[in-house]
């Protein structure tokens, strides 16, 4: 399974080069889900939920906000209908309609979030009846903000236990995307940090802890579904670290596409996250009679030239001259859709390079493509390195080696942060 996960500053267009590139692959034969909280133009959206093609979660599992598949199934299109097209459009009539192999789900945060909220409070039960609190109703739930980044990893988790062609994910606009793919490694750090899977072992012994400590002890539903969210999590973990994921970054050349660019592709390099393009989209024709679209069309050509010279791969997507509307539409659009034959792009490595012989200390290479060194910060905490880069911020794990170094500097040098350790003489094995 390929997953293309497409994301670019507000107003860039994301969402119809999404629903464009999974129209596209469709067509080609292929079974592709489509996720987006926005109405992809021209095609039927389903609501947050539907049929899927593979295996749904096992019994036991926490209340899913996509009902379970029949194993087996095939996808389809969702059900209900889908906007039709604006009147006067050129590309209005005789539209083709959406391809079998092409589901679009719709999320919805709102109802997302009243399902979760809902089975907690059934999961809580007890210890709610015991501080005498009154359950809330489905009727008076409002949504909280902050809740659609979980709605998106429900999502990604399903799609991750199914059998699709081609995931399109439309993520949320710059830079909460990129914290929206970093949230499933932060989160088990937190689970894990709060509740150790190793305290589980000592169940027996909690009876005896408890009046020891004078306190009650965790039960073990809280360790069951503990383990149950993190199951969800390292689905999605390894969803992201998959070598077929991919990010696609869409920008409409401008002033400010260039500097935009450059955080995201450093936001993503921090997370390991293999960028697939950057789609320079809504491009005016070069050939214009009238000079003011003319001269705009150059600046827009001088903008998009920056886009090249970032390094990264640039696909260019021309302006309709009106907002895509219909499958026909979006088929102006490409190509779009990736190539399934094209090979798995793993996330670049980050080496730790050996200079004891010549420099006394080892390097750690990490690449940071775009990365400013006025937005770079770098903290050594026990085993693991605090990086920030910008707005976004990592515990990265050290490797083995380099937990028994001290760090004695850093630099920056074309795209690459290279971190310096030196050997800790009372740590470090000695040679005979």
């Amino acid at each position: 399974m390929r997953t293309l996960l497409v994301t670019g500053p507000g107003g860039s267009g994301r969402t119809t080069i999404a629903a464009a590139t999974a129209l596209e692959a469709a067509r080609d034969g292929r079974r592709v889900l489509l996720l987006t909280t926005d109405p992809a133009p021209g095609l039927p959206a389903g609501p947050d939920a539907g049929p899927g093609p593979g295996p749904a979660p096992g019994p036991g599992s926490d209340p899913d906000p996509l009902p379970a598949p029949a194993a087996g199934a095939r996808p389809g299109p969702a059900p209900g209908p889908g906007p039709g097209p604006a009147h006067g459009s050129p590309a209005a009539t005789d539209a083709p309609p959406a391809p079998a192999g092409l589901t679009v789900r719709r999320l919805d945060p709102a109802a997302h979030f009243r399902r979760e909220l809902l089975a907690l409070q059934v999961h809580a039960g007890p210890a709610l009846d015991l501080l005498g609190a009154a359950p809330l109703d489905d009727d008076e739930l409002t949504p909280l903000p902050g809740g659609a980044p979980f709605t998106y990893l429900a999502a990604l988790r399903d799609a991750a236990r199914q059998e699709w062609d081609l995931v399109v994910a439309d993520l949320p606009a710059l830079p909460d995307a990129v914290a929206l793919l970093a949230l499933p490694e932060q989160l088990r750090r937190y689970l894990r940090r709060l509740l150790p899977p190793e305290r589980r072992a000592a169940r027996a012994l909690r009876p005896m802890l408890a009046q020891l400590a004078g306190v009650p002890m965790p039960p073990d539903g809280l360790y069951e579904a503990a383990a149950r969210k993190d199951a969800d999590l390292a689905a999605v973990t390894d969803l992201l670290a998959a070598p077929t994921t991919r990010v696609r970054l869409v920008v409409e050349p401008g002033p400010a596409a260039a500097g935009a660019l450059r955080t995201a592709r450093a936001g993503l390099a921090l997370h390991r996250l293999p960028l697939d393009a950057v789609v320079a989209n809504r491009l005016l024709p070069t050939a214009s009679p009238d000079p003011w679209l003319a001269d705009l069309a150059d600046r827009q050509r001088a903008h998009l030239k920056e886009l090249y010279e970032d390094g990264a791969p640039v696909r260019e997507v021309p302006h309709l001259g009106r907002d895509p509307r219909t499958p026909a539409d979006l088929a102006l659009l490409g190509p779009l859709a990736p190539d399934p034959a094209d090979a798995a792009a793993p996330a670049p490595p980050w080496p730790v390079e050996d200079l004891r012989a010549t420099e006394g200390a080892l390097v750690w290479r990490v690449p940071l493509p775009g990365a400013v060194k006025s937005d770079l910060g770098l903290v050594r905490r026990g085993d693991e390195l605090a990086l920030t880069v910008g707005p976004f911020r990592r515990l990265v794990p050290l490797p083995s080696a380099l937990r028994r170094c001290t760090v004695t500097g850093a630099a920056l040098r074309d795209g690459e942060l290279r971190v310096r350790f030196a050997p800790d003489p009372g740590l470090w094995p000695r040679t005979p």
